[in-house]
């Protein structure tokens, strides 16, 4: 018990700390550094919040256990009731809280980058890429978030070749790395005269929001290329090159972005994908060493293998890391993931609470 209230009083000191560096003038100057000690301040509130009731609740208990040895009997038996009541109560605040210390990804309170491209399969792979695509926008949606298109290759029968957007929101990469690998399609295409069901793949990429004090990035390691924004079918829809490509020279990936009203525009979004997709490299090693350390993938970002399976004549959708089945293809689609995210941060949970060794029989 003495271990985890000194863990709970760091807790405290460190939730001080931080509310009174969200109110320190030369904090609130520096928006980098405000904006992170917001994001770790609203981290912490809801979990100190707890503690602060673990800790009522363990006082309250203490004195139960005095007056349970008072002469006076009724008092005697008040307390017997209130210490049996406060006992589960505390009990129950402790599993909380264990598993609450286990840390969370650092990149689950942040904005993501979605990024979507069709397969192999085709046509039709772009065709599912836009489903896919879709199926985001209206999960989206329901959270209340918001998403922005930074650039997109129209497929030549629908759909897209690629298409880049950003997300931001509450703890939208905690929510939707899981989405991140190769998704399968089996169904009959529109453009299949004979019946017969085929199988196509888009692959998606989910990456967390870099912001400037994660990644430095040198500007003279970048190629800068302008070309005019382009609609469906190669009509262009402006007469200047408003359009961005950016290649960081050292490692050849390259950005583009043509959505943005102007060309500063376009090069701001670019090059804040770009620096996202440096760091995030850097992250899926990190994030990938400590999933093998716990012996699961899920939530690592890995995209190289299959993920799930949209199996379109029998409705149904079924995760393979996990092994789950849900005869919901009609649902999913529409943008109802949560069952499948709910699913896969419970494995993640547990794998993580396993690693750290907290149980419930631990105080």
């Amino acid at each position: 018990m003495e271990g985890l209230l000194d863990r709970l009083a760091a807790l405290e000191d460190r939730h001080r700390e931080l509310s009174m560096r969200v109110i320190d003038p030369s904090v609130i100057g520096d928006p980098e550094a405000y904006r992170s000690a917001m994001r770790d301040y609203n981290t912490l509130d809801p979990l100190v919040k707890r503690v602060r009731r673990y800790r009522k609740t363990w006082e309250g208990l203490e004195e139960a256990k005095v007056d349970r040895d008072s002469e006076d009997a009724e008092l005697r038996e008040m307390a017997r009731e209130e210490v049996g009541r406060l006992e589960a109560v505390l009990k129950a605040l402790t599993l909380e809280l264990q598993e609450a210390l286990v840390p969370d990804d650092p990149s689950d309170q942040r904005d993501c980058v979605l990024e979507l491209r069709g397969g192999a399969g085709g046509d039709e792979a772009a065709i599912w890429a836009g489903d896919l695509f879709r199926m985001y926008q209206r999960y989206v949606d329901g959270k209340g978030w918001k998403m922005e298109v930074i650039g997109a290759h129209d497929g030549t029968a629908g759909g897209y070749k690629e298409i880049v957007a950003r997300i931001s929101g509450n703890a939208v990469f905690g929510h939707l790395k899981y989405e991140s690998g190769t998704h399968r399609v089996q169904r009959v295409p529109a453009t299949e005269s004979q019946g017969r069901v085929h199988t196509s793949a888009a692959t998606v990429a989910i990456l967390p929001q870099a912001e400037q004090a994660d990644f430095k990035l040198d500007l003279k390691d970048i190629r800068k290329d302008t070309f005019r924004a382009s609609g469906a079918g190669g009509q262009h829809v402006n007469k200047t090159e408003s359009a961005v490509r950016l290649t960081h020279l050292p490692t050849g990936v390259v950005v583009e972005c043509q959505d943005g009203r102007s060309q500063h525009a376009n090069y701001d979004q670019a090059l804040g994908v770009l620096r996202t997709r440096l760091w995030e490299a850097e992250d899926r090693v990190r994030r990938a060493k400590e999933a093998a350390e716990r012996k699961s993938q899920v939530g690592t970002g890995d995209r190289s293998g299959k993920i799930r399976t949209y199996n379109y004549s029998q409705g149904r959708v079924t995760d393979h890391r996990i092994g789950l089945t849900l005869h919901a293809l009609e649902r999913v689609l529409g943008g109802d993931l949560q069952e499948l995210i709910d699913a896969l941060r419970t494995v993640e949970r547990t794998e993580r609470l396993k690693q750290a060794g907290v149980d419930g029989g631990r105080s």
